[in-house]
């Protein structure tokens, strides 16, 4: 069975917070949403878990961060084309999110964008030439230019 990762989220407004994501590709989990958290799904391995700030401080003493104020991690998500990432990017500004970086990375094996969502939270959607993860970066860019 393949790894999976679940990627818990404080919310300020749930329902918005669930709209934002169905509108950038995740699918809501019925099965794992109440009105206090929203299980969104982007692959089979990969699961946003929208929590309100009560439900998510039942889960640690520590105060929640303001993610529109501190920075509090980075979360990269893969894609399969350069389309594809400008494609997620468009969809969460139009959501109401924001992007967050004037210009994209952009190398001959990677490109990508950055967007926050509605409570700050940042999102990098990234898409790699198949052929960079087997070989070392500057080699790739060399032999592709």
């Amino acid at each position: 069975m393949p790894h999976m990762i679940f990627v818990n989220l404080p919310v300020a407004d749930l329902a918005k917070s669930k709209a934002f994501y169905e509108a950038i590709g995740a699918v809501n989990q019925p099965k794992f949403t109440d009105e206090t958290a929203a299980c969104m799904v982007f692959s089979e391995t990969t699961f946003i878990m929208l929590l309100t700030h009560d439900k998510f401080s039942q889960f640690t003493s520590k105060r929640i961060a303001d993610a529109h104020m501190t920075s509090e991690m980075l979360l990269v998500i893969s894609q399969e084309s350069r389309e594809a990432v400008d494609a997620i990017t468009d969809k969460a500004v139009a959501a109401g999110g924001r992007e967050v970086r004037d210009k994209s990375q952009d190398t001959a094996f990677m490109y990508s964008r950055c967007f926050e969502d509605l409570d700050g939270h940042i999102w990098e959607p990234l898409w790699m030439h198949p052929e960079a993860a087997v070989q070392v970066p500057e080699a790739f860019a060399n032999s592709a230019a």
